[in-house]
């Protein structure tokens, strides 16, 4: 077995930062790579040595995988790890790297090829007897034999880009009236997008969650399930709160989908961390979706509740060592809540929002954890995912966990941009969040603009009452309040009277 001494991160921003903290204390040497628009990010700051790739666009720079392994030679680099997003399920670039005699820190370049295609992976898994979308499992081209299989599926359908993903080459199709437009459509896209025109459909289940499930297996062909993650809170068809476990898992469904998704995983031989994706139904019967060959953004609450740090899992596999721990040592401590702060304003159709963080103060306290790549001062760059940060917390139960990120989200300090901070706590309010009964229709059931300017307002009001209350603290000595006044010196009267 081998014991990888350097590692280039093939990434930026906080995955990075959060990838080389745990590499370090395994007593591993790190590298970052950054673009010219990165000079001065906290992750380039943090490695033991950096290197330059080329201008911001990321064509120029992050997606460059030969450069990145030209680098990785010259520095010495026995391991490239490449988080996720650019290259992180790119088959080429991994094979590429193993070609070069340097371990890439993921799995194999046959397995991601395999679960790349939404086609390939249906056809690797179906063998497994794993529930699947009623639909096509193969890529449709003909709109009259198009039409057919979707009479045979039955209306509403969905229509998807068998190389797609974050919502692109998707369309919904309610009656055939509309399909032949909307299927020349998803497949323009996915040309577009993906360079693959190719799709195929399935039955589009109306009220759906999206739940998945974390897997981690060895070189020697063991394969655990780290228990579940709710992902159902959206907006464009991409993640803003995550969390784990799922309100609505029992027991029994979670050993159906944990020992489903190993199955998923055993199909294409994998190994190292991996994300298998369900969508569940108002029913709860549960179907394969995809599979994610990578760490996903949303892997801390994973972390969280288990105990586990994924990514120096990955290390050890990369390494070739066993899994460490098995099914059964595995359990459920508390609950755990992500959201993804993003560069982006909700009052205007969440379109992102570049500027500088004028005031960037992260909340602190027990059960809180933030990942990030920005300190203030520090501009948002164009270029890239506008998140800015991963908020995280831990409590002993999924009410607790709410609390605490409320006070969070409130501890937050982010001036001179816009933020999906006061939606995430107006989701984190709402009454369909708080009783589980939820799915990826949040945003478009309950979220308007204007819920936002209620729910500052109101805000508003309170620190005006705090600040009334106060000032009369401060003054009543020389205040001449009649005996029959309502005016006191309580907060909560003052607040009520105002709000």
């Amino acid at each position: 077995m081998y014991k990888i001494k350097k590692l280039l991160v093939a990434n930026r921003g906080e995955i990075s930062l959060r990838i080389m903290r745990t590499a370090k204390e395994m007593g591993i040497k790190t590298v970052a790579v950054y673009s010219e628009a990165d000079r001065n990010s906290p992750h380039v700051k943090f490695a033991d040595e950096a290197v330059c790739l080329g201008p911001p666009p990321s064509n120029q720079s992050y997606l460059l995988g030969d450069k990145i392994i030209e680098v990785s030679k010259a520095m010495g680099v026995d391991a490239i790890h490449p988080g996720y997003g650019f290259l992180s399920e790119n088959a080429a670039f991994a094979k590429k790297v193993t070609e070069a005699g340097i371990i890439f820190v993921g799995p194999s370049p046959e397995s991601i090829e395999v679960m790349g295609s939404k086609l390939a992976a249906k056809n690797a898994v179906l063998k497994y007897g794993i529930p699947m979308v009623p639909g096509t499992d193969h890529a449709i081209s003909g709109i009259p034999a198009a039409k057919q299989k979707a009479k045979e599926v039955g209306y509403p359908i969905l229509i998807k880009a068998s190389a797609g993903g974050g919502g692109k080459g998707m369309r919904i199709v309610e009656d055939e009236s509309e399909f032949e437009e909307q299927m020349n459509r998803a497949i323009s896209e996915a040309q577009s997008a993906f360079g693959d025109g190719a799709v195929f459909i399935e039955k589009y289940i109306t009220s759906p969650r999206h739940i998945e499930i974390q897997v981690l297996g060895d070189q020697q062909g063991d394969v655990v399930y780290l228990f579940e993650r709710e992902c159902s809170i959206q907006r464009r068809h991409q993640k803003v709160i995550e969390e784990a476990p799922s309100a609505v898992v029992a027991p029994e469904m979670r050993k159906a989908m944990g020992e489903a998704a190993v199955l998923v995983a055993k199909a294409c031989n994998y190994y190292g961390a991996g994300t298998v994706e369900f969508i569940v139904d108002e029913n709860l019967d549960f179907y394969f979706l995809e599979m994610n060959t990578r760490l996903q953004v949303e892997h801390p609450v994973t972390e969280m509740i288990t105990g586990k740090d994924l990514v120096k899992e990955q290390i050890l596999v990369a390494e070739g060592k066993p899994l460490s721990f098995k099914q059964e040592d595995l359990t459920i401590n508390g609950h755990s809540l992500e959201i993804r702060v993003y560069a982006e304003d909700p009052r205007n159709n969440f379109l992102p929002d570049i500027g500088k963080l004028q005031t960037y103060i992260r909340p602190q306290g027990p059960g809180i954890r933030v990942d990030d790549g920005f300190e203030q001062g520090m501009d948002i760059p164009i270029y890239y995912d506008p998140m800015i940060a991963k908020l995280i917390v831990h409590d002993g139960s999924r009410d607790k966990a709410i609390q605490r990120m409320v006070r969070a989200i409130d501890d937050y300090q982010i001036t001179g941009i816009e933020t999906t901070l006061g939606f995430c706590r107006f989701v984190l309010e709402h009454q369909s969040f708080k009783s589980g009964d939820f799915d990826t229709k949040f945003v478009e059931k309950y979220f308007s603009p204007d819920k936002l300017d209620i729910q500052w307002k109101e805000e508003e009001l309170i620190l005006l009452a705090a600040l009334a209350v106060d000032i009369f603290e401060k003054n009543k000595s020389s205040l001449k309040v009649s005996p029959d006044s309502q005016l006191t010196g309580s907060k909560t009267n003052w607040k009520n009277r105002l709000i």
